[in-house]
């Protein structure tokens, strides 16, 4: 019974918001199974804003968090690429890379990735340095039925999952927003200031989620120096 019991835990968990204040998601091992998926109401997006904290030792490409629709499977996708401090964002399916913020192996970093419908244009922030705003896509929302996977990269809308894609490591404070969030604010958000507004797509203090095969709810280990 016990052993059952650990395998549902390890399969689903949750199914109403949870306060994961002082909490992170562990990805411990490779696979092609392991995610959580994150349940958002909001299925018209006309801008995004993504903010994280990740810990990952991996040198492979990797997927940092993943919005797919029926449409397009990379709706907005932040994938770290293998070459040093370079990243793949995409946005309404169309891809940009980003090069330059140091994003450091082994050690606790904060991102933020902002995208607006309007005009285009994609930023990345790492620990509340940014890159150069490039045009991506522009003059169509992100529209439902939206699936917002951590750990995985969908390569179908909800799963086609790729064990070569996926995340290990750690990562906490996940909040999405619907519209582009003040420079001022992500500073907050990286300096673990009190001065950013919490997500209203996704907030981590009232987070709804799934975890599904290997992933481990802990406290957060951190430091800031």
């Amino acid at each position: 019974m016990a052993l059952l019991l650990l395998l549902a835990l390890l399969t689903v968990c949750a199914a109403t918001p949870q306060d994961l204040s002082g909490k992170m998601f562990t990805f411990p091992e490779e696979t092609n199974t392991a995610h959580v998926k994150l349940t958002t109401s909001r299925q018209d997006l006309r801008a995004v804003t993504v903010c994280f904290r990740s810990f990952t030792g991996l040198q492979r490409g990797h997927t940092l968090f993943s919005l797919a629709t029926p449409s397009a499977t990379n709706d907005f996708l932040i994938y770290k690429s293998p070459t040093d401090d370079v990243f793949s964002i995409w946005a309404r399916h169309n891809q940009r890379v980003f090069g330059g913020p140091k994003y450091e192996l082994n050690a606790w970093l904060s991102m933020c990735t902002t995208w607006d419908a309007a005009s285009g244009l994609v930023q990345v922030w790492v620990d509340g340095k940014p890159s150069s705003r490039i045009f991506i896509s522009s003059g169509s929302n992100i529209k439902g039925p939206i699936i917002i996977v951590l750990g995985q990269d969908q390569d179908t809308h909800g799963g086609g999952f790729q064990t070569n894609q996926s995340f290990v490591g750690m990562m906490s404070d996940v909040h999405m927003w619907d519209y582009v969030i003040s420079p001022r604010e992500i500073q907050n958000y990286a300096h673990l200031f009190v001065g950013f507004t919490p997500g209203n797509v996704l907030n981590w203090r009232a987070l709804e989620f799934q975890t599904a095969g290997r992933v481990l709810i802990e406290d957060e280990q951190w430091s800031i120096t």
